[in-house]
């Protein structure tokens, strides 16, 4: 019994002799709760967060008059209640309407956002908005409309009021069941409705006073920055300095992506860090020039309080995207330790960093920006850490000195969010490191320092030359991009990973990081497990798009679709998460459909399917009944012959997108909205069998 109760209290023991270096541990536990509560297939009732508040304060009591050996688990145990909390308040805090209807007509608001779209098309995110015929207490909060017009109309510029004839709906589902839902990060980002328009934008009412005025200064920079660096180059810095990325053709933004530099646009934590070590030791060592105040004035602490309002102005200038509030806490936690004279840069400031985020905003932790950008920064950490400095300066050239922080961290980093990047964009890009070590040291040395300087010199009207460095350092980035991206086998596709592989890479690095000694060697079951899972994870015999438009049938050349053109965004997504970079129209002529394209036949699991699309598809859907067991027609179907399975727009609302598999005896039925979430449209009766089969034809 001795024996068994040593066993049993062993790791608590451990446990407790580990506190002071547990803390790393607290965001990941935290973001389990997080995983988890995205995971429920319902909204949680009160009970449940009642369950997580009681846990929190049993947990709090227990700290306080309980047994010391209990604390870490019961500390984990509150994370993981912690997570949920922080959940269940996000949701409430963010609730908006949502257009359950198309909508189509006049369009009023305020401009608050402008980027393009993945069609390269100007887009404009609205606030304050008004639709003809909808209550306003169903009006969305705010809109996105892509502006599609071939005539020129007003110039979008923050806080103006605009008006235009726009096509709205609401956020669309998963593009296939288990993918990135954008209608969640819609409903999170108090998004309600998205469209395009074919009409001009017009000017309705000028900016208010005060209105948007961060806004309107990072468009009034980003537009004088481009009006004296004209072209991509000046776009990519003013995209860099401002988080203005509405210049940036969609030519640019792929070679970026392709060449694995596309984290230099992005306002993250090196760009941060740039800028933010430039004001630090422009002010510091300024400082330290002038002796009387040298001898006075602690300079050190003095640049540390300047850099941390040059970083709060920055955040607020870049549009406070995930990645950007991550380096700022870091940068935070680094300068306050500066000023209370203690290490600066550890896991302990990264894990405050997750802790701070997943408690303001647990859905971030879904966001591809957050989980690499912690994946980078804390890989960053412990690998710098593991190597001695003095060990590489006794073992290295001098010469090679410089260089090896450089070669390391583009290593390091690299390596960190390969898989992430993998999963989330199915595309690896094998020149990466390469591609980084040619642009990151201009980068640091060359566009983010000209930045500031013509920041500070601007108001002077002497701006032009640092302008002009900034220029050129852009232009060298955006050469080695598009030379890179240019080379061949430049893009590797990667199938889209099943839903358990991320975690388990997650959990493998972190306790390769975090433990010590041997027990590093743990880590090495969940990555094999990762591994072995993404390998074998298998894609949908059949996908069909929500709104009925699109039929992909896999195989053995790839994916075969049932139309060249039309639901680009639908046809991207289900080649990029097969693995697959070919086009739409290459795709579109592979064996595995048949026919004209507005009838086109398909076999799969011994179903055979036909996808009807275009003028008069209403019309052939009992000719296609005549030849298939299931039909799926792009327009809504009102009379449909007896026998035949009939998918249309109407009968799709219900359940979204479709992914089937074969089994025996037929095609079993996966749908895109089977969860009931807050971010959750309703859904009319009228689901789907769980298994297709083949049926008599009438």
């Amino acid at each position: 019994m001795a024996v068994l109760t040593g066993w049993l209290t062993r790791p608590l023991e451990m446990l407790a002799e580990a506190r002071g270096r547990l803390f790393p541990w607290v965001p990941l536990v935290m973001g389990t709760g997080v995983w988890g509560w995205f995971l429920l297939p319902e909204e949680p009732g009160r009970a449940v967060y009642a369950a997580a508040l009681a846990v929190v304060l049993a947990v709090a009591a227990l700290r306080l008059w309980g047994p010391e050996a209990l604390h870490p688990p019961a500390a984990a145990v509150a994370a993981l209640a912690c997570g949920v909390l922080a959940c269940g308040l996000r949701v409430e805090m963010v609730r908006a309407p949502v257009l359950t209807s198309d909508y189509y007509g006049a369009v009023t608001g305020r401009v608050v956002w402008i980027d393009r779209s993945q069609g390269d098309a100007l887009r404009v995110t609205l606030d304050q908005v008004q639709l003809d015929r909808v209550p306003p207490e169903r009006v969305p909060r705010r809109v996105r409309v892509a502006l599609r017009s071939k005539s020129p109309g007003h110039a979008p510029f923050p806080g103006e009021v605009v008006m235009l004839t726009a096509r709205l709906s609401p956020p669309a589902g998963p593009v296939e069941p288990g993918s990135f839902d954008f209608r969640r990060m819609a409903y999170f980002e108090g998004l309600g409705a998205t469209g395009f328009s074919t009409t001009p934008l017009m000017l309705w009412a000028a900016a208010a006073p005060g209105a948007r005025p961060v806004d309107r200064l990072r468009s009034h920079l980003s537009s004088g920055m481009q009006a004296q660096m004209p072209g991509q180059a000046g776009a990519f810095a003013a995209g860099a300095m401002t988080g203005d990325r509405s210049g940036i053709s969609a030519a640019t933004a792929e070679a970026l992506r392709d060449s694995s530099l596309a984290h230099l646009l992005a306002i993250s934590g090196m760009n941060l860090a740039f800028l933010i070590a430039f004001v630090f030791a422009l002010i510091r060592y300024g400082l330290a020039l002038i002796p009387w105040i040298a001898l006075r004035i602690n300079t050190k602490k003095v640049a540390a309080v300047a850099s941390f309002a040059v970083a709060a102005f920055y955040l607020a200038l870049s549009g406070s995207n995930v990645a950007t509030e991550r380096a700022f806490i870091m940068v935070s936690v680094m300068l306050g330790a500066v000023l209370l004279d203690r290490q600066a840069l550890t896991l302990r400031s990264v894990a405050l960093a997750g802790v701070i985020l997943l408690a303001w905003k647990p859905e971030s932790l879904l966001d591809p920006g957050f989980q690499m950008s912690f994946a980078a920064t804390v890989a960053l950490i412990a690998g710098f850490r593991a190597v001695d400095r003095r060990v590489v300066a006794g073992h290295l050239p001098t010469w090679v000195v410089p260089l090896f922080p450089l070669v390391l961290s583009s290593v390091i980093g690299g390596f960190a969010t390969a898989p992430y990047a993998a999963a989330h964009f199915n595309r690896y890009a094998a020149y990466g490191l390469i591609a980084n070590l040619l642009t990151v040291p201009v980068m640091g040395a060359v566009v983010m320092p000209a930045g500031a300087v013509a920041a500070l010199l601007a108001p002077l009207g002497l701006a032009a030359p640092a302008l002009w460095l900034m220029e050129r350092g852009a232009a060298w980035i955006l050469w080695v991009a598009h030379w890179v991206a240019g080379w061949e086998g430049a893009v590797a596709a990667v199938p889209a990973p099943g839903p358990l592989v991320l975690p388990l890479i997650t959990l493998a690095g972190a306790l390769v990081i975090l433990l010590p000694g041997r027990w590093r060697g743990l880590g090495l079951g969940p990555a094999l497990l990762a591994g072995a899972l993404w390998l074998g994870a298998t894609r949908p015999l059949v996908l069909i798009s929500a709104d009925a438009a699109l039929v992909g049938v896999l195989g053995p050349e790839g994916r075969a679709l049932s139309a060249p053109t039309g639901a680009g965004f639908v046809a991207e997504n289900w080649l990029a998460n097969d693995g697959d970079l070919a086009p739409q129209e290459v795709a579109a002529a592979r064996p595995g459909m048949r026919g004209a394209v507005g009838l086109r036949l398909f076999e799969a699991g011994g179903v055979t399917g036909a996808a009807l699309k275009g003028r008069g598809a209403a019309a052939r859907v009992a000719e296609a009944c005549a030849q298939a067991d299931l039909v799926v027609v792009s327009v809504v179907v009102d009379a449909v012959p007896d026998g035949c399975l009939v998918l249309d727009p109407a009968r799709l609302h219900a359940v979204g997108a479709v992914a089937l598999q074969a089994v025996d005896g037929g095609l079993r039925v996966e749908t895109g909205l089977g969860a009931r979430r807050a971010w959750s449209a309703p859904r009319p009766p009228g689901g789907l069998d769980a298994v297709i089969r083949p049926g008599a034809r009438p």
